[in-house]
């Protein structure tokens, strides 16, 4: 029960932020983006980056802001300096790959678990599952700060022994262990995830409270986090890799799965959770 209540506590808090995301300006600045491998062997830093699929084909995009890259360099070599090495999971991602990262069977059958576990083994209302979703896996662009392309997720590595530096769970880990000041985890964990968070946040990325993997720079979430009433630089854009070149989406508020698909993907979870 302490579990179930400490979850449901998080994402209604997760939620409140969603609601200041969604209103909170945005002066889109149209800056470009900058490759963060490039960029990294260009300054002889260490780091590793994903080789999985984000969700069926799609590759992931490790690209950011052009002025974000600097501080992640300069965050990849202090880690190097501690004998860390840090792994870059996520960078940018476009509509497609978030609309399609919602529907990804081992991202939404996490998700229809975590909602029906938290309704005492039974399945709640689309309602409910379609709110949960905005928070675990941000379903409306104006709140998706990968989007923005002012996000990065990250795991870090002993530099030594390829051991990862455990912080509770693996990334994309979604229970009760996810929120970065998590209870549930243990002593040694939480100080790795403070440590990691220091070295992340004396550079400007700021810590997303409810995934402790997660951290951004310059858009709506760091200034709500800093307390910043100006509006962000960032929000969430279309990027055409060819020519460098950012419009920002038309209609940031229009959920990129609809209450109609996210029901037929709660149909299609329990086939397969059966």
């Amino acid at each position: 029960m302490a579990r179930r209540a400490y979850w449901t506590e998080q994402m209604e808090l997760g939620y409140k932020m969603v609601e200041q995301l969604i209103e909170f300006p945005v002066d889109e600045c149209n800056e470009g983006f900058a490759s963060i491998s490039a960029e990294a062997e260009a300054a002889g830093v260490e780091m590793l980056f994903s080789t999985s699929k984000i969700a069926g084909d799609l590759d992931r995009i490790f690209y950011i802001r052009e002025s974000l890259v600097k501080d992640v360099i300069a965050i990849g070599r202090a880690m190097n300096d501690r004998d860390w090495v840090l792994k870059v999971e996520e960078g940018f991602r476009s509509l497609e790959m978030q609309s399609m990262l919602v529907r990804k069977p081992e991202v939404f059958d996490a998700i229809l678990q975590k909602c029906i576990w938290e309704s005492g083994g039974e399945i709640p209302p689309v309602e409910f599952i379609f709110r949960r979703a905005i928070v675990m896996v941000a379903n409306v662009p104006k709140i998706g700060t990968h989007m923005s392309g002012s996000a990065i997720d990250i795991s870090v590595f002993h530099r030594d022994s390829d051991r990862e530096v455990w912080r509770g769970g693996p990334y994309l880990e979604m229970s009760e262990r996810t929120p970065m000041q998590s209870p549930y985890i243990n002593d040694d964990e939480l100080q790795n995830r403070i440590e990691i968070t220091e070295l992340m946040e004396a550079h400007g990325f700021m810590h997303f409270p409810f995934e402790f993997w997660h951290y951004n720079k310059g858009d709506a979430g760091d200034h709500i986090l800093n307390g910043n009433s100006a509006p962000a630089r960032y929000g969430p854009v279309n990027w055409d890799p060819q020519t460098n070149e950012v419009s920002p989406i038309a209609d940031p508020l229009v959920p990129l799965n609809p209450l109609s698909a996210i029901e037929e993907e709660i149909s299609l979870a329990m086939k397969r959770i059966r």
